[in-house]
């Protein structure tokens, strides 16, 4: 081959790559566009939480579901309309919270930058910060991602998978958005902030199969307990997900689990797959020793499912509302 062939072949391929680079996700993606786009979110972000620490695991739990529905585009912040019931209106989401700091942190960067920075990756950054101000684990967002135009509550009821989940359709669900049994493991560990409504779980509490009884797979004292906060049909009191620790991010799930007090029926599924309660049982023991950077991990790949760039989907002036 000749030296011009072979310098021509190599233009062509640096070109390539470029615009492959070009069309996906950067750290720093805004650097140039809006250098503090970043800044201005972690700042917004932080500000809420600080005042309530709660909103780290709401916002936690929203870019869960956003990137489960059609990836992570923000379609979880689109209201619905007269003629089209949006993701937000699907029962699973009816109780996600959280909004007020997106729309906050948009503002304040639609004010230095208009039109630039994606509602898609304020919702990831922020989730990523509200986890960081407690003191949880910290993990990469890179950026690029444009907003969604489609928000459905079908897709929403179609691709989240309830507390209820056994096992096999958990690990199918994950599997279907390209995350392994150990990133099941791994992202469910955020159960160890926040808290949950009553209704979520209190079929595990009264008559489990129909019979007055309450779900075998959970420890009785706990079921005890739980139903001195929760009576059947409660659809107003909530319980810790971690009791003791629901405001910091620690590893102390896994000794709950381990123990049989998950407060759904997913977090007992764990332990009835080989893997998962492998999973399960190491960070018990090990007291953590490796979930931090084990969820960051898992964060960062769940993070990328499915996402719009380049060209493809739009920049939301309003993250609420398709322009």
């Amino acid at each position: 081959m000749s030296t011009l062939r072979f310098l021509s072949i190599l233009v062509l391929v640096l070109v390539a790559l470029d615009a492959t680079n070009a069309q996906g996700l950067k750290l720093g993606f805004y650097k140039k566009t809006c250098p503090n786009a970043e800044s201005i979110v972690r700042k917004t972000t932080a500000s809420f939480v600080s005042q309530n620490p709660t909103l780290a695991a709401a916002l936690l739990r929203m870019n869960f579901h956003d990137c489960f529905v059609k990836g992570c585009d923000g379609s979880i912040l689109i209201n619905s309309t007269s003629s089209n019931q949006a993701e937000k209106s699907a029962p699973p989401n009816l109780s996600v919270v959280g909004f007020g700091v997106i729309d906050a942190a948009k503002a304040a960067v639609e004010q230095k930058c208009p039109g630039v920075v994606s509602c898609a990756d304020i919702l990831l950054l922020a989730a990523r910060d509200a986890v960081a101000t407690i003191r949880g684990p910290y993990w990469k967002v890179p950026t690029g991602r444009r907003d969604g135009l489609v928000s459905t509550a079908a897709d929403a009821l179609a691709n989240l998978p309830p507390g209820s989940a056994k096992i096999t359709s958990l690990k199918a669900a994950f599997a279907s958005k390209g995350l392994s049994s150990i990133d099941l493991a791994v992202l469910s560990g955020a159960h160890t902030i926040g808290v949950s409504f009553c209704s979520s779980f209190t079929n595990r509490l009264y008559n489990f199969t129909g019979k007055g009884d309450s779900d075998p797979t959970l420890d009785s004292e706990y079921v005890t307990r739980l139903k001195s906060k929760c009576k059947p049909n409660d659809a107003v009191q909530t319980a810790e997900m971690d009791p003791g620790s629901f405001k910091t991010f620690d590893s102390s799930y896994y000794s709950l689990v381990t123990k049989r007090r998950g407060l759904f029926e997913s977090d007992s599924a764990l332990l009835n797959d080989a893997v998962t309660k492998a999973y399960v049982k190491s960070q018990a023991t090990k007291r953590g020793a490796t979930f931090f950077k084990d969820f960051a991990k898992s964060m960062e790949k769940m993070n990328a499912i499915e996402i719009l760039t380049g060209n493809n989907g739009e920049i939301r002036k309003h993250c609420a509302f398709i322009n």
